[in-house]
């Protein structure tokens, strides 16, 4: 279950990642910096990581290549600049390929898997025998029988969460752990982890089917002893058609489980800053345990402090799960609502990962300024932001076409904080925005400007990230369940505050 839903991702990279003149992180990874192992911050210090075995592959992220070849390299999360060194030019393919062969690529590969500039590329990885499926289950037999259907073969525990009517699973391999009373998901999934003896653990919901694939796609990234966590994407189990419901339609094209078309390294604050436990599979030793005291989020609660604990999470959208969506309005919307109310929970864990806004003062400033729709406030913008992309020339140093990137850099910046902003106004703050509206004839405008606008950005960013993909809804539909989406959601985060008496999950971060 997810409290964050998808407002993360919805925003882009926050500005965590692109924030101004904080941007970019300019560093190299020259010839002494293979040599001796050095990566490219002192989280990738080579006494602090386990080697990555002979045979892994790493692939550049094209999009970051600058200057014809793969000597300059821009992005990651926060975004930062490597210069790559003849020496590391000479161990990379055409295609921006590396394989691991010996200490020098081996550290080389670490360097760029730490900057977030390249993706794991693993060729082998632990067997499907090695895997205990383990799958929570409340009154969904159905479920249960089509799911172990398509889990013939592995080693499968069914944790019956208090069903009404007890659950059956009389098949080779398949182990029932029964609670008398309704414990919750998190119980039920530590039950099921601590009766597994294997080394790695996969948590399937009872609502989906996996593809023939997923597991032997996702393992093979626990080739790197760092990684702890893998999901796959999350997608419908029917395909949705014109006569399908308003609501099973904008399910199938932007439910809360899905992260989206591209394959990521699962960070807090990024576009991709959790995995949904529906579908992951986890090493045992990296598992933390489910916060049993939670009924909501306590999958990105898990996600968080396995992250904060030293280990990789990947999301890998190749490998595919289906879930069986919810088709009618009502329970879709209730589902958004009771997500939301976990964002207090994880306000009182994790403070500033939960916030709905994470801005720099600079950029808080232009964002605001934009907002007013003045022409003061276009200038005062403009000013900013010139400010900003003029020092973010100066730390790109020798980069082919500075002048160029960092325009690009900053405008990219200032549009994902126009989107937060536009998302906070929508989702997070829409009671304090109506009641400003109503007070307020020019904020009235603004508001339904916002919601207009963010709603049509959204939608078509969404197409171009995913083109082979037609989008399940046109553009005023999507808009439409995007701002009843909200609305349910928004309801839940303010009753998860009030009830909880802790204002956290609303307090913007503005940072220096």
């Amino acid at each position: 279950m997810t409290a964050l839903d998808d407002s993360a991702p919805r925003g882009g990279a926050t500005a965590q990642g692109i924030s101004g003149e904080e941007a970019v992180g300019a560093q190299s990874v020259s010839d002494e910096n293979v040599d001796e192992g050095a990566g490219t911050s002192e989280e990738a210090a080579p006494e602090n990581r386990t080697d990555l075995p002979d045979g892994f592959q790493v692939q550049i992220d094209l999009r970051s290549a600058r200057g014809g070849d793969f000597r300059y390299l821009v992005g990651g999360s926060p975004t930062r600049l490597l210069r790559m060194s003849d020496t590391a030019l000479g161990m990379t393919s055409d295609d921006g390929r590396i394989e691991v062969c010996d200490n020098v690529t081996r550290r080389l590969a670490r360097a760029l898997l730490d900057a977030g500039i390249a993706n794991p590329r693993p060729m082998f990885g632990p067997q499907p025998a090695d895997v205990t499926v383990v799958v929570p289950v409340k009154d969904n037999q159905a479920g249960v029988d089509r799911l172990l259907d398509a889990l013939d073969g592995l080693t499968v525990v069914v944790v019956d969460d208090g069903s009404d009517v007890p659950i059956v699973a009389e098949r080779p391999g398949v182990r029932v752990i029964r609670f008398e009373d309704n414990r919750g998901p998190a119980a039920a999934r530590n039950a099921g982890a601590a009766a597994a003896t294997t080394d790695f653990v996969a948590f399937l919901d009872s609502d989906v089917v996996p593809d023939p694939d997923w597991l032997t796609v996702l393992l093979t990234h626990f080739s790197d002893p760092t990684v702890g966590v893998v999901a796959p994407r999350i997608v419908g189990l029917r395909s949705a058609d014109e006569s399908s419901s308003l609501a099973e339609r904008y399910e199938n094209g932007w439910s809360s489980l899905d992260m989206g078309p591209e394959e990521s390294a699962v960070l807090p604050s990024t576009r991709v800053p959790y995995v949904p436990s529906a579908a992951i599979v986890v090493r045992r030793s990296a598992f933390c345990g489910f916060d049993e005291s939670l009924r909501v989020a306590e999958d990105v609660d898990a996600c968080w402090r396995m992250h904060a604990a030293g280990w990789r999470i990947r999301y890998d959208p190749v490998a595919r799960v289906a879930h069986d969506h919810r088709t009618d309005l009502r329970s879709v919307l209730s589902r958004r609502c009771f997500y939301g109310t976990g964002a207090a929970h994880l306000a009182a864990r994790h403070g500033d990962r939960a916030a709905p806004l994470v801005l720099s003062v600079p950029m808080a400033a232009a964002v605001v300024a934009l907002l007013s729709r003045t022409r003061f406030g276009t200038a005062l913008a403009m000013l900013i932001l010139t400010h900003l992309a003029t020092r973010l020339r100066k730390r790109l140093g020798d980069l082919p076409s500075a002048p160029l990137v960092s325009a690009q850099l900053t405008g990219r910046a200032a549009g994902f904080g126009l989107l937060q902003a536009a998302d906070a106004i929508c989702r997070h703050y829409w009671p304090v925005a109506l009641l400003m509206a109503l007070v307020s004839r020019r904020f009235r405008i603004l508001v339904v400007q916002v919601a207009v606008v963010e709603g049509v950005v959204s939608w078509f960013r969404d197409l171009l990230a995913d083109p082979t993909t037609p989008p399940a809804l046109g553009p005023f539909r999507y808009l439409v369940m995007r701002r009843l989406d909200d609305l349910a959601y928004g309801a839940g985060l303010w009753q998860g505050v009030i009830t909880h008496r802790d204002a956290e999950a609303l307090r913007p971060v503005i940072s220096r």
